[in-house]
């Protein structure tokens, strides 16, 4: 059975805005979500910034006691979800719940959480450590616990692929539909990581930009000056649909889903194969399953980090794919914008694809200046741009070797 997925809502919760439209219209126009940190004290450390969600509120979202038994992963997931649910009118008109499911991921769950609590154990003994740590802490309680809110009793799963989580995600539930185990999945990523443990291990690593003067010109890639990613938080989620099941109840179709591929290179736990098979592997049954040819796709949303090494390795590895056609092909890295929301990445990614199929516009890479030989494909530097997009892909690739990546078509009802 292979049943035709198509995305039916979206919701988002950001540093470059907390609903689709507003992160939409920032990344349109090229601005940046990164700034100082203000989550936590930075003066022991390097590096300074990152792209925090603002202006949000959980205890005015979910009441205070609500928001202090969940960690602010949690907090952001439930949030997109209900934006994405409330966009696609999914719920209405008596739908069955039990065929509705949901897949979230998470890199690191509820660690800020876990952090918290073990000061708490420090400091103030075990009798004080709050009796709701375990479940904070837990990568599935995202999906877990929005499932309760909705009454949604459909396959519900956490994915965790490090930074290839949120597009795993969605492609995983594009698989559980396809196959006809549910007619809908709310699927995406949530990742809440800027806190002093996580900063100070990037740091230590070199992976993180160290431009303190210039934070939102920090994240630079393609450009020759690179100098590392940028962390970032934030959800973002896509209600996935069956195509006769969407058009039954007359829903908004924004796109379908047409391909997905995944692997895992069993190479290094940090680094990418330097001759870029993981990436080639993931684009290559993409393209297959999609069941159409690598000259049929018009625009791809990077992986993007701006490290030197990854931004070389997709580079090599989408001109392995599509040939003489990568010249013809227009790229983007949203990273730029929003910095490297890990567990959520591939889902703010997937959620750029739909709006460029939708809008016809294409959102820039920006902080590029100088060129690099290495990485000579079109970025899209510094300004948006009309274009006629059929077919979008996008591409995510993890800590441990993992690579994944989700072919979207423009929504055509013949």
């Amino acid at each position: 059975m292979n049943r035709r997925v198509v995305v039916t809502g979206m919701g988002a919760v950001t540093p470059v805005g907390n609903t689709v439209e507003e992160a939409w219209n920032n990344l349109k126009a090229g601005v940046s979500g990164i700034a100082p940190i203000t989550n936590f004290d930075t003066s022991d450390f390097d590096i300074n910034f990152a792209g925090e969600v603002k202006n949000f509120d959980a205890s005015a979202l979910f009441g205070k006691k609500e928001a202090r038994r969940l960690d602010r992963y949690t907090h952001f997931a439930m949030e997109s979800s209900r934006q994405a649910i409330e966009d696609s009118g999914l719920l209405k008109n008596g739908t069955d719940r039990s065929r509705v499911g949901m897949v979230i991921g998470s890199c690191v769950g509820g660690l800020s959480s876990v952090l918290e609590q073990h000061e708490v154990l420090q400091s103030k003994g075990p009798s004080r450590v709050n009796p709701f740590t375990i479940s904070m802490m837990l990568p599935d309680t995202a999906p877990a616990r929005i499932a309760i809110d909705y009454n949604l009793t459909g396959p519900n799963m956490a994915v965790v692929t490090a930074c290839a989580t949120g597009t795993d995600t969605i492609g995983e539930a594009f698989e559980i539909i396809r196959r006809g185990d549910a007619d809908a999945i709310i699927a995406g990523g949530s990742e809440a990581v800027i806190n002093p443990l996580i900063l100070a291990s990037f740091q230590v690593m070199k992976a993180l930009s160290p431009n303190n003067e210039n934070p939102a010109g920090a994240c630079r890639p393609f450009d020759l000056n690179r100098d590392g990613f940028v962390m970032s938080e934030g959800s973002v989620v896509l209600v996935l649909e069956e195509l006769e099941h969407a058009q039954k109840r007359r829903a908004n179709i924004l796109a379908e889903v047409i391909g997905y591929g995944t692997c895992v290179e069993a190479y290094h736990l940090a680094a990418p194969r330097e001759d870029g098979l993981g990436a080639i592997t993931a684009m290559s049954r993409a393209i297959a399953k999609a069941g159409i040819e690598p000259s049929e796709i018009d625009y791809i949303n990077t992986h993007g980090t701006g490290t030197r090494l990854n931004d070389k390795v997709e580079t090599l590895a989408i001109k392995d794919v599509l040939g003489e056609h990568a010249y013809d092909t227009i790229i983007t890295s949203s990273k730029s914008m929003t910095g490297h929301l890990f567990g959520a990445a591939g889902a703010i990614e997937a959620m750029v694809c739909v709006k460029t199929l939708t809008d016809g516009i294409i959102s820039p890479t920006i902080n590029y200046e100088t060129p690099d030989p290495e990485c000579d494909l079109d970025c899209t530097p510094n300004e948006a741009r009309h274009a006629d997009v059929s077919v979008a892909m996008s591409n995510s690739f993890g800590l441990g070797g993992h690579n994944a990546t989700i072919l979207f078509r423009k929504y055509n009802e013949g």
